[in-house]
């Protein structure tokens, strides 16, 4: 069954479907590489979101700030970035999330209108980080470090609903659990673990794949497993999907070892709405039978 508390008691302008029934769905590429890409990304997206009728947020990272090399692509400028995700709400009518690294990278990212403020994993114990985000009124996602129980998420929700004053205000997003020295193993009792903090669970179903610390310095992943973890987490009532996409995986100048080509999206999509409708129908006989007895 779904978690009581639903993402749509948020405020996400231009938001559509919330009452559709569906999951969540923040997607879009790792990273800005250039206005062409994410604009094609976009409406690629928003036209199966669309025709699916799922709540949609377009997700892209305006700078990576956690890379393994020194030559590994980071971004093409902070502005310039910002710009074209600010160009993608605009164009298409819909929310965007990007990181956030440092304090003043929340005012630089709200001052771009970017509607949810994501705190990466590494850094969801980083107080003054969260207190910032917090700080900017915007929605705060923090992605459950590989490191921490779904219980301890407490303290990082607090952290932001004692600044911003409110407690509709944060999602959490699990992105896998560290698996020894190079991979990630995802725990489903995680999200109804975390539901119970009264906050919206995302399952990141890429990152969860990813296959990280190797010696090449390149994070590797196993894209073959995302409609697998997807449609676990869709069962278990996680109340959102992370999905990172790309036209060419291969191609991609972040992450590319564990992103979802966009050809495949649609059909993934269309199968995961499917099993929505069926865990809720399962949803409303366990009540009906459990208000009988």
């Amino acid at each position: 069954m779904h978690s009581q508390f639903s993402i749509f008691n948020f405020q996400l302008p231009n938001l559509k479907y919330t009452d559709s029934g569906n999951f969540l769905l923040l997607a879009g590429p790792c990273v800005v590489e250039n206005e062409q890409m994410c604009m094609d990304i976009a409406g690629k997206i928003v036209a199966i979101t669309d025709k699916l009728q799922i709540p949609y947020v377009f997700k892209a990272s305006y700078r990576k700030a956690n890379r393994s090399r020194n030559t590994s692509f980071t971004g093409i400028g902070d502005e310039a970035a910002l710009k074209i995700l600010q160009k993608v709400r605009a164009t298409y009518h819909v929310p965007v999330v990007t990181d956030i690294h440092t304090p003043p990278e929340a005012v630089l990212a709200a001052g771009y209108e970017v509607d949810v403020l994501q705190i990466p994993a590494f850094l969801c114990r980083q107080t003054d980080l969260l207190a910032a985000a917090a700080e900017t009124g915007k929605i705060v996602n923090i992605k459950k470090g590989q490191f921490l129980s779904p219980e301890a998420m407490c303290f990082a929700v607090e952290k932001v609903q004692e600044v911003a004053g409110r407690n509709d205000t944060v999602l959490l997003t699990e992105r896998g659990t560290q698996f020894g020295y190079h991979d990630l193993i995802v725990d489903f009792r995680g999200i109804p673990e975390m539901q119970k903090l009264n906050v919206p669970v995302i399952l990141d179903v890429t990152h969860s794949l990813q296959q990280p610390n190797q010696a090449s310095g390149v994070t590797g992943g196993r894209p073959e497993m995302i409609e697998t973890i997807a449609r676990a987490g869709i069962a278990v009532g996680a109340d959102g999907l992370f999905i990172e996409t790309h036209p060419s995986p291969t191609l991609a100048l972040s992450d590319g070892a564990n992103m979802l080509s966009l050809d495949l999206l649609e059909g993934l999509l269309t199968r995961l709405v499917e099993i929505r409708k069926t865990v809720g129908r399962m949803g409303k006989v366990v009540n009906l039978i459990n208000k009988n007895n």
